[in-house]
């Protein structure tokens, strides 16, 4: 299989060998570029092209959201994880509105990392489990293009459905129950078939899922 080439913009040198080390464990992934700020990766990515840049948000001379907002223009087709000590939604909403795939949080386990690169290389939005409902659908709601290969043969059946509507309108499992008159239990067991089913790693893959779907709408 082909090694998913990457890129590290990041001013801090110390997390920046840091997170070489957990990328360079595994052997999908090729890092091809370090940069101490956006302007660095800038210059370098018609030299050394990456399929996915992990992007800090606040560096000198170009920042994070500069060098994305650069990155979708001149480079559409690599794609930028953020990665920031940064939780706050004007800072996630910032960095998706300026081209931005998928945003996690510095302190993340390094198998979140992996799975996020992997998925923003796929082509898929990827959002740290923490992320609202409501703000992963202000964020990928207008968002064109949204992939659907690899789930368009996925069939829930009308219950299946409902839930994951409920699910997505942010409702408790206990308030799933009594809305559509079953036990908890039952639906705790739905929730974990459409986890299951979708392959969505946390609640914000379900929206996702269930907006390219037609099941909600933004």
């Amino acid at each position: 299989m082909e090694s998913i080439k990457l890129a590290i913009a990041d001013d801090h040198k110390i997390f920046r060998e840091g997170l070489k080390a957990i990328l360079e464990d595994q052997p999908s992934f090729q890092i091809i570029i370090e940069a101490g700020n956006g302007r660095e990766l800038a210059d370098l990515l018609p030299l050394r092209k990456p399929d996915v840049v992990l992007m800090d948000i606040k560096m000198p001379v170009m920042d994070g959201m500069q060098a994305t907002a650069y990155i979708q223009e001149h480079f559409p087709e690599v794609k930028v994880l953020a990665l920031s000590m940064y939780h706050e939604d004007k800072y996630i909403v910032d960095m998706m509105k300026a081209g931005a795939s998928g945003y996690i949080l510095k302190n993340a386990e390094p198998r979140e990392i992996i799975e996020a690169v992997t998925t923003v290389h796929a082509r898929e939005f990827y959002f740290n489990e923490r992320l609202s409902v409501t703000l992963v659908k202000q964020l990928i709601g207008g968002r064109a293009g949204l992939r659907e290969d690899g789930q368009q043969n996925i069939a829930l059946n009308e219950r299946e459905t409902e839930v994951l509507g409920l699910i997505c309108q942010e409702y408790s499992n206990l308030e799933i129950a009594e809305k559509l008159f079953l036990s908890v239990r039952t639906v705790e067991g739905y929730r974990t078939r459409l986890f299951e089913k979708i392959g969505a790693k946390n609640v914000a893959g379900l929206v996702i899922f269930a907006i390219k779907q037609g099941i909600i709408s933004v």
